[in-house]
Order: structure tokens, then sequence, then C-alpha cells
């Protein structure tokens, strides 16, 4: 994965029309060509808004747009053939595919059954606020239109071990069922963090497990991925997952890189997670996220210095994929943390323009959101992954001794080498040092000209609240 990008193929609101899978397929060999390794594709299977579920209100995973469920055939992103054609074309233009995999929950059952189970708080999950009663509860999922085609598992109440919603009341309220604990070994948010939507599965019932290890493989052999990214991994045993992907890495003999989401802004919980896990798969990293968000809300009062403070890819860069936003921070959504648009080209050029990490490009900032009139970065990220196909070479020499402007270069090679130099503030020049073989060359932004002098240092310039490339010119 040296240089690799990830692409995340899609935003929160992206259309069901015209069908995802079928535009991915279409643009594979232009994304390779811009200098993407690999495509994040959202959850593929059915969830409770049939086909306009985007995909992590998980129903069927093993209905990919295949039966007559929950209003519709298709997915939001399309059918199970034109899903397997798109995975197919992503493999010839030579990208890797990884899948969205939501396992912490169900939704949209098929039956209600009866319950014994108690209320805790919401905000104190190992706290009780009721007697145990009985609740009637939405677990049964025995999956009709598929007639146990793949898989004939059916999900009862004991394959849960809690619910936000009673039927017979109508009562939304935090159940744990009777003879039922929480899973261990999750975010202690809350005290406990194991439940978070739907009905939630227990991890600790060998039947889960399996029935979980059974699907991954089946996925795999069916889809043909490359990886995963696993979704809510604070609400998840950690040594589940920690299990689970061992076990298809050694049924299946393939690497499967997976990334995994544990959102929290304390690098500490991610580094402790990675140690629970045998550090075998990566982290988004969360902080550096929130990092780029803080500076680009505090008015120029973020150090600059400390962009990369306490971060994954600081402590971590192995096991660190790096991003800017995606569809849970975008504007109106639950973790809405939106980086502001005049630091997203500073916040890009500090993922892609290093070697440190795997970086992830957000696809609504790649094409835009128009549901929330969010204009393309799509040529300012090009220039960018063209960058760092061609030119990220070579010693690198760092500048980040200042609050307000910092900036490095790459010697690169034959003279093909860059400099940047950003600032969250008022802008400025930095001197720093392109190598001795570049005395004399004549650099530019497309904005200002540098020359380099006969110790192979330049004056680059930047201008207020901006981020300057500077390449060599004739």
């Amino acid at each position: 994965m040296e240089k690799g990008v990830i692409l995340q193929y899609f935003e929160w609101y992206t259309p069901s029309e015209p069908h995802l899978w079928v535009e991915l397929k279409e643009n594979a060999k232009k994304l390779k060509e811009a200098g993407f390794s690999a495509i994040w594709m959202p959850p593929s299977y059915k969830g409770i808004a049939g086909k306009n579920d985007v995909g992590y209100g998980a129903y069927d995973l093993y209905d990919l747009g295949e039966f007559d469920a929950k209003g519709s055939i298709p997915t939001k992103y399309g059918t199970k053939d034109e899903l397997l054609t798109c995975v197919k074309s992503l493999h010839e233009a030579g990208l890797d595919v990884y899948s969205d995999v939501v396992l912490d929950h169900k939704m949209g059952a098929d039956g209600f059954e009866k319950v014994k189970a108690r209320e805790v708080a919401n905000d104190k999950r190992d706290e009780f606020v009721s007697d145990e009663e009985e609740i009637e509860v939405a677990t049964i999922f025995n999956f009709p239109a598929r007639k146990d085609k793949y898989s004939s598992f059916h999900w009862n109440w004991e394959d849960f071990d809690g619910i936000d919603y009673d039927n017979t009341t109508h009562r939304h309220a935090d159940y744990l069922f009777a003879s039922k604990q929480w899973d261990d070994e999750v975010d202690d948010e809350n005290e406990n963090y194991d439940y978070l939507m739907g009905a939630d599965l227990d991890f600790s019932n060998p039947d889960v497990v399996e029935e979980c290890k059974r699907w991954g493989l089946w996925y795999l052999e069916t889809v043909g991925n490359d990886g995963f990214r696993l979704d809510a991994l604070k609400h998840i045993k950690a040594s589940f997952y920690k299990e689970w992907i061992a076990d298809l890495r050694q049924k299946t003999n393939k690497e499967l890189f997976t990334v995994g989401e544990y959102w929290h802004g304390d690098v500490n919980r991610l580094l402790h997670y990675l140690q629970l896990v045998n550090y075998q798969f990566s982290l988004f990293d969360v902080p550096l996220h929130y990092n780029f968000y803080h500076a680009s809300h505090s008015m120029g009062a973020f150090d600059m210095r400390d962009i990369f403070k306490n971060t994954l890819v600081a402590c971590s860069p192995a096991r660190a994929v790096t991003f800017v936003d995606n569809h849970d921070t975008q504007p109106a959504e639950g973790l809405q943390s939106f980086i502001d648009d005049w630091f997203k080209k500073q916040a890009y050029a500090l993922i892609l323009l290093r070697e440190e990490g795997y970086p992830c490009v957000f696809y609504g900032d790649y094409y835009g959101i128009a549901h929330n009139h969010i204009a393309s970065k799509r040529d300012m990220i090009d220039e960018m992954l063209e960058i760092r196909k061609d030119r990220m070479e070579g010693a690198r020499h760092d500048y980040f001794n200042n609050p307000d402007i910092i900036g490095w270069t790459y010697e690169g090679l034959h003279q093909n080498g860059f400099a940047v130099i950003m600032t969250n503030a008022r802008g400025g020049s930095r001197q720093m040092y392109m190598g001795e073989s570049y005395r004399g060359c004549h650099m530019s932004d497309g904005k200002h000209e540098v020359v380099i002098s006969d110790d192979g240092i330049g004056t680059f310039l930047v201008d207020d609240g901006d981020c300057s490339i500077y390449v060599t010119i004739e």
C-alpha cells in the first residue's frame, strides 16, 4: 500500500438513482488513473428502509440486492448483479475493494416476541431504573423473502442482549434482556457502550459468533472484496473482531486489509483498542480529524505546530487511516464536525502529501454534496494525488516551529520534488531547504515564484488562510 490512497465512494445523501454500483463501475479506470488504489464501498446489503437505506440500518446481510424485501429488490446502491459487476471492474482497473461491515445490530425485524427485561439508564447502562417486566420486542428475523437461501439461521431474542423499544407500550427506552448482560471489552462511555441502536447482537452467544463468521466467509467468496471497513467498533466486544478477522484470514489465506471505526477523540482509547485486537487491523485517525476541525474553526487561534499532536498517525502511523471528513461528519449528520471549506486544502495536503498513514478521501469532498450545496474539490485533490504519485520521493524536511505557518519539502528525484507551506491565520513566508541540487531552480505555486539559492534554500510565500504547493518550473 505504498503511496496508496482510499476513496470512500459514497456520502450520506447519495441518491438511489442512478445506482451507485453502475456509476462506480463506469468510473473505475478514471479513479485508478487519478491515483486512488482502493475503494471503500458502502454497506451492500438490505437495510430496514430498503432502497432508501444508507446501509447502517442492517436487516439481512445475505441480501445484496437479490430479494424482494423491505419494499425493493435492489439496495440503495443497486442489485446484486450490479455489485458483482462493479467489483469485477474495479479489480480489472487495479483497485482494491474494501466492504463496509455492520455487525453491531439488526433492524426491521420480521416479527415480535415477549421477553423479560429491565430498563437501564441512558447515560449509565449498568444502572437499572425499573424492575423486571415483560415487553414485546422486534427480535424475530427469519427473512421470509430469502427463504433460507445461503443461510438457514433464524434470529430471536436469545441472539441479542438489548433493544430500545417496547412494542406493547410504544415506549422508547433502553432495555437489557433478563439473564443477559452487556458485552464487555467495549468503550466505557455511559459506563458501558455496548448498546447503540436496534436489536443489539450478543457476542457472548457462540451461535451469533459462528453465524457472523459464516457470513463473513460467504461474503468474501461471493463478492470477492479485498478487505473491510468495520463499523461501530466501540460498541462491539473487541475479542470478537480479533477472532473474526483472524478466522477469515486463515480460511482465505488473504491479507484482508481492515480498518475500523472507533469513534473517539482520545488517541489513548485508539491505542488501547489496537492492543486489545493485537494490532490485527488499522483504525481511522479520529483525533487528527478533530485537530483539523478545531484548526478550521478557531479563527486562527489553533497552534499549527500541534496539528499532529495526540493523533494516531503520530503515535502508530502503520495503523492509522487518515481522513478529513466522512459520511458521519458531513453537515446535519450524527457526528457533524465538517471541516470548513477554507481549510480543506490544508487538511488534504497534511494527509496526501506526507507518507505517514494510509489516507482516505471522502466522496463528498471529491464530487461535492448536492444536498448541502457543497462544491467539488476534485481538481485540488487530483493535483495532490498526482504530486503524491510522481513527486513524493527522497528526503523530507519539516518546518513545524511556527504557531501560524508550517511547511515541509520533499527533495524528490532529479529536481522533481515539491514544497508545501500553509497557514490557518495570516500569510507570510518561510525559508525551507529543497536541496543543493535545486540551486538556481525556479519554483511556483501558480501565484508566487521562488528562486532557490546556491545553498538549496527557498523563501516560500503563502497567502492569508491558504495552502501553497510549489513545484519546479522551466
